[in-house]
């Protein structure tokens, strides 16, 4: 059996240990990771100079909060002797969900000592923000900050990120080895990228009872292979394949990624070189297909330019019940909340980060407004129809508290007005020719839906378009048609049996989270969101607006 196998990093003493496992599996390939690494890189000016004689000699320490008040240390940089503007060398690594809100602390202190305690030095400023807000500017300059929050002289602090993430990939197809054995093929790599997830091998392939084999056309990061350098070496070792881990190796060559394209590569056995004087090789492995792709992912799109336009439509049927009364699911508690207000509060404040001006639509349906008391299905919470927006999660909110006395809750609860509404923006998005924006719509809604076949309807339209559809439902209803909607157990249709061309829609009962921390919602209804942003842009062949590079267009090897 002919096999082909990718390692990371350099072929160790206990390979043959990790061969051993490869004796029942005909192909294999480990999943990537749903985390995404990014890195920042920090620089200062003007910071305070608290030294005599000389002046600051700063480091900078990442502290992270992503829930309560705890608050832990990511990393440190160097210190930088005497400058009062350093650019510090070392970057912080840090996983990125877009589903959380990872608050950052960048802290400034002036080290005169050895010691790892900070108590003892000289504080020369802070800032403070969310990963969110970094990655959706690329590039973050803002004032540093005393512990009393007043100025820290003129300093300021420019924080810049990139994606350190496999986000572009290795096509490799067809390796032919000319042997006169059973083989497996071990790509191994010199200067394996340390950050990289898997420990493992990457990709695994066996051709059964074939001298020539030719392997099905695989795909791998270029990071994990050569860590984009084209030029750092990679080595091919070929091996005769035995089922119980004992493989004998047949004969190895080095390459790297700038000649690795439509090449034939001799096959040398170091052993064999050294005994036999007539040696040449112990045969050649010829690569048909090798070309580097770049395929775009949610960070890209993000860094690139687009935005996440964020709308809220609440449900004001009758069947949420009298707002005054506790009973009701609209019943403002002394502690100024209910579960329509913590749904706002706990996905907004996630989404709010990748939208610059800050200014959401949020609308009502199902509810009779003044003057005419006619019932509405998208009616704006400010009664402004030529401005509809609000001015951040907390617009949303103050503009639901003052509508709701206004109002009288009716019904039925039709949810394809306010997704059509949305659709019509979406749409005029897509005649920009670029990723430059993407809509997420948030329904908050206590019950069952009275337009099911028209809702259908709007969603299989709106998969054609860049919008995304989170639904919450509050109260104890039964939501199985909610269910029908996710699209998770199957493809969504419309009443004519037109399909979605992907999913879009997510759905989550609130009392599944009523007990938890108030993160726990935002990660589950807003996890699919990146991959539908990528789906999407990828489907449609549309780049960042900051990008020139094709979606899923190759380039020469040479390229990084």
């Amino acid at each position: 059996r002919a096999s082909l196998l990718l390692l990371p990093g350099k072929l160790p003493g206990n390979v043959a240990g990790r061969r051993k496992n490869m004796s029942n599996v005909s192909r294999t390939e480990l999943p990537f990771s749903c985390v995404t690494k990014v890195e920042l890189t920090v620089s200062c000016e003007n910071l305070l100079d608290t030294d005599v004689g000389s002046k600051s000699d700063p480091l900078c320490i990442l502290l992270m909060n992503t829930s309560g008040n705890q608050w832990f240390e990511v990393d440190r940089t160097e210190r930088v002797k005497n400058c009062l503007s350093p650019k510090f060398a070392k970057k912080f690594v840090v996983d990125y969900y877009f589903e959380v809100v990872q608050k950052l602390r960048f802290g400034l202190y002036d080290i005169d000592n050895k010691t790892i305690d900070l108590s003892d030095d000289d504080f020369l400023g802070e800032f403070e923000c969310s990963l969110g807000q970094i990655v959706s500017s690329s590039k973050l300059t803002r004032p540093l900050v005393l512990k009393n929050k007043k100025p820290a002289g003129k300093g300021t602090i420019t924080v810049k990120v990139h994606d350190i993430s496999h986000h572009i990939y290795l096509r490799c197809g067809c390796l032919r080895i000319i042997f006169f054995h059973k083989v497996v093929v071990v790509l191994q790599n010199y200067y394996f990228w340390v950050n990289y997830p898997f420990n493992g091998y990457l990709s695994y392939q066996v051709v059964k009872n074939n001298l020539n084999p030719c392997w099905r056309p695989f795909k791998i990061p270029l990071r994990s292979l050569c860590a984009g350098d084209m030029e750092k070496p990679i080595k091919v070792e070929c091996y005769d394949y035995d089922s119980d881990g004992s493989h004998d190796l047949i004969g190895s060559f080095e390459t790297n990624m700038k000649r690795l394209q439509e090449a034939e590569f001799e096959c040398i056995n170091s052993k064999k070189k050294q005994k036999k004087k007539n040696y040449k090789n112990s045969g050649v492995v010829s690569v048909k297909v090798c070309q580097i792709t770049k395929e775009y992912t949610f960070l890209d799109y993000i860094m690139g330019g687009c935005q996440i336009n964020f709308t809220v439509g609440i449900d004001f049927t009758g069947s949420n019940g009298d707002p005054k009364s506790p009973d009701s699911l609209h019943y403002i508690s002394p502690q100024g909340v209910n579960e329509y207000l913590s749904a706002i509060w706990s996905v907004g404040l996630v989404v709010q980060d990748y939208d610059s001006d800050k200014m959401f639509p949020a609308f009502g349906f199902g509810a009779q407004i003044p003057p005419t008391w006619q019932v509405s299905h998208e009616f704006p919470l400010n009664f402004n129809p030529t401005n509809p927006f609000c001015a951040g999660v907390e617009g949303v909110v103050e503009a639901y508290r003052m509508c709701l006395p206004q109002v009288k809750l009716y019904g039925p609860t039709n949810f394809a007005p306010i997704i059509n509404h949305m659709a019509r923006f979406a749409q005029q998005a897509l005649q920009q020719n670029t990723a430059s924006q993407y809509y997420v719509l948030l329904i908050i809604t206590d019950g069952v839906i009275t337009d099911m076949d028209q809702t259908r309807g709007a969603i299989v339209a709106a998969s054609r378009l860049p919008m995304s559809i989170i639904i919450v439902g509050v109260g104890k209803a039964d939501f199985t048609d909610m269910e029908i909607l996710d699209g998770d157990d199957g493809r969504l249709r419309s009443i004519k049996g037109e399909p979605a061309v992907r999913d879009i829609v997510q759905f989550v009962p609130f009392r599944k989270f009523q007990n938890s921390p108030k993160e726990e919602l935002a990660k589950c209804v807003l996890a699919e969101v990146p991959g539908q942003v990528v789906t999407f842009f990828n489907m449609m062949k549309l780049l960042p607006p900051k990008s020139n590079t094709p979606v899923d267009a190759p380039n020469g090897p040479t390229q990084n």
